[in-house]
């Protein structure tokens, strides 16, 4: 049973029941969050210990009010407490003048004229990972699991991109040693974050340790082409002789997570949900397809493959040419025609609507009325939490018609890019929100999307996939709800071969 006291946020009532009389089911993790699915009120709270309150907004209208209160509901407090507890650094405080505005201001270079090169480089060390470890063998059928085959690509492909690469080779050695490692910390990264002492938690500070290891000054310090950030951010540990080695090196460390703990299982969901819906991926490969043929690019399993920036912004959105071809598609597979402009980033946000489960917390910075709408207003006090879980609105069927349904074409409309979703017949400002809102936005979130479809045009142009027969549809693992992007339960057993060219 859950220990927490569920309250109406507007009568402070104590009960079994909220005000909408409909029943708050008992939690099965002791996190709150997980009973607000059955309540209808617009905002609720319940006690988060010390004599704190935790206030849910349920209502997606009122999102817009609880974003722009930038002033008195802050993120930095909470997430500079949750970070250096997971990732084992001093917390961010005035000890390192300066150093927080930095961090901040270093966040620009994955975004803008600065994702250029980063992606450019990500496409050539995907591709090389992809080539040696995938493209050199027969022709024939293989086996695998495909978390595991994706992670096996993106984590060090990754690495190569931020990091670089070792001084006389293409690839760092001890990289499944180094992967191991940081699934093994993944697992129990929910309860650090929760902020169960470490020690509490098995072998877990150990394998931290290892991992932050890997990133000590000495070190990085020998490796090349490592990103503008990385560089960035290197140079910037170095100015603080109060800020230890071990403590830079676990900074970087935190940045390897933030690159791979949300996009793994991203790109996870929707290779499988593609995989799932056959003409989905049909519709996919047929745009990448046309993007390469539009510009000129011949495609050969014996080249690499180049997908640069704007070949993947196209992939949003491709015009009355591409029309024509998807048409073409259509009648030539004979499917249903669903929408003759197809967008793989609706794919890709659709898979994120599915899977993403990322809660957005505020701490209230002073005692205030926080102001819901014209009519209605919640007093919160100093220290307590305002959360936004937008789960709630991606599975609202109010907002999103058959919720639980994979449409790869949701995101589309009469071939634009659809953003007209509606509550209580108002169109929402925030529907769709993977990667959480205002100052806890995250900065590379540019730079992951374009992970994910060069991910999924390299393993569409190159293999042929299908789902293994025989086993149940993959669920969520519900114990990483409210950080982000959620695992599989189970892996999923999927085959592939190299596409005939």
């Amino acid at each position: 049973m859950c220990a927490c006291i569920c309250v109406c946020a507007r009568s402070r009532r104590v009960a079994r029941r909220c005000e909408s009389r409909r029943e708050v089911g008992s939690c099965p993790r002791c996190c709150c969050w997980c009973s607000a699915f059955s309540c209808r009120c617009s905002c609720w709270s319940c006690a988060a210990g010390r004599g704190k309150y935790m206030t849910f907004i349920m209502d997606p209208l009122l999102y817009p009010n609880i974003i722009k209160q930038g002033r008195q509901l802050d993120f930095d407090e909470f997430s500079n407490r949750v970070a250096s507890f997971a990732f084992g650094y001093p917390p961010v405080t005035s000890k390192f003048p300066g150093l927080k505005e930095q961090i901040t201001r270093g966040f620009i270079l994955l975004q803008g004229d600065n994702l250029t090169p980063l992606t450019e480089s990500m496409m050539g060390n995907l591709m090389l990972v992809f080539r040696q470890d995938y493209l050199d063998q027969e022709s024939s059928w293989k086996t695998a699991y495909m978390h595991k085959f994706c992670n096996s690509i993106m984590f060090e492909a990754t690495f190569l991109t931020m990091y670089g690469k070792p001084p006389s080779a293409s690839r760092h050695s001890g990289m499944s040693v180094l992967e191991t490692d940081f699934i093994k910390f993944d697992k129990m990264f929910p309860l650090l974050v929760a902020q169960i002492p470490i020690w509490l938690l098995g072998r877990t500070r150990a394998i931290r340790e290892r991992l932050i290891n890997y990133f000590l000054p000495h070190q990085m310090s020998c490796w090349s082409h490592s990103s503008e950030f990385i560089r960035t951010r290197f140079e910037m540990f170095e100015q603080y002789d109060t800020l230890r080695d071990f403590d830079k090196a676990a900074h970087h460390f935190a940045i390897l997570w933030a690159s791979l703990g949300n996009t793994v299982p991203a790109i996870f969901w929707v290779t499988y949900y593609l995989v799932s819906h056959p003409e989905a991926l049909q519709f996919v490969r047929q745009e990448l397809e046309d993007v390469l043929r539009l510009s000129g690019v011949e495609f050969s399993r014996d080249k690499d493959v180049t997908l640069t920036p704007a070949h993947l912004e196209k992939l949003l959105y491709m015009g009355t040419c591409t029309q024509r071809f998807c048409i073409r598609t259509l009648r030539d597979v004979n499917l249903k025609i669903i929408d003759p402009t197809f967008s793989t980033e609706s794919a890709i946000e659709e898979s994120l609507r599915l899977c993403s489960a990322s809660m957005n917390i505020r701490v209230a910075q002073e005692d205030f009325s926080l102001r819901l709408d014209a009519e209605r207003s919640a007093a919160v006090r100093k220290g307590d939490i305002i959360a936004l879980y937008p789960q709630a609105i991606h599975l609202d069927p109010e907002i999103y018609e058959d919720p639980q349904t994979f449409r790869f074409d949701r995101y589309m409309q009469n071939g634009q890019k659809k953003t007209n979703f509606y509550k209580r017949g108002q169109k929402l400002k925030h529907y769709l929100m993977p990667f959480g809102s205002g100052a806890s936005k995250c900065p590379g979130r540019f730079f992951a999307i374009n992970e994910i479809k060069q991910f999924l045009s390299v393993i569409l142009l190159y293999l042929d996939l299908e789902l293994e027969e025989g086993q149940s549809k993959a669920t969520l693992d519900l114990s990483r709800a409210g950080l982000g992007v959620m695992l599989p339960a189970e892996d999923v057993r999927f085959r592939y071969r190299l596409r005939p060219v």
